[in-house]
């Protein structure tokens, strides 16, 4: 590998060189893409079955007023983070669950439209059949929806 730019050389640990940086960034792109996997799977777990498809399923818990709002501030930070991420992770040759992760983010944001947009995504090719999968995996019913799923 040749030589790292300046700039780059600055910012890296004394003594790195291209192959440090190259196996590095493997290394985050395989974790990353581990810790995306499981993290995924598990809230998607913890969907009721009937989210889709029953609004009292995806109603508000009742919490004290200033719970709610830090909740609520958290849930959308992480929501959007989530969404940036999954974008960037459908790009190729990015590796991990975009689209799902996308759908994880779309389910933490508050906007209008936000059940419409939910239903669009899982509509997309292989995303119903997929979550469904994960679900299955982990012991839990399929996620009920009024959009056919794929097998």
């Amino acid at each position: 590998m040749s030589e790292l730019p300046e700039w780059l050389q600055s910012l890296l640990p004394p003594g790195w060189t291209g192959w440090h940086v190259a196996v590095a960034t493997v290394a985050l792109a395989v974790t990353s893409a581990i810790v995306s996997i499981v993290v995924i799977g598990y809230v998607l777990s913890q969907l009721p079955a009937d989210y889709f498809v029953n609004p009292a399923a995806r109603g508000p818990i009742k919490r004290h007023p200033v719970v709610r709002v830090v909740l609520a501030v958290v849930r959308n930070f992480f929501g959007w983070l989530l969404i940036a991420l999954g974008g960037v992770m459908s790009l190729p040759g990015v590796p991990g669950q975009g689209v799902l992760t996308i759908l994880m983010g779309v389910m933490l944001v508050d906007f209008p439209g936000k059940n419409r947009a939910e239903r669009w995504l899982l509509t997309r090719r292989g995303v119903l059949a997929g979550v469904n999968k994960i679900r299955a995996r982990l012991g839990k019913a399929p996620l009920l929806s009024e959009v056919p799923a794929e097998n």
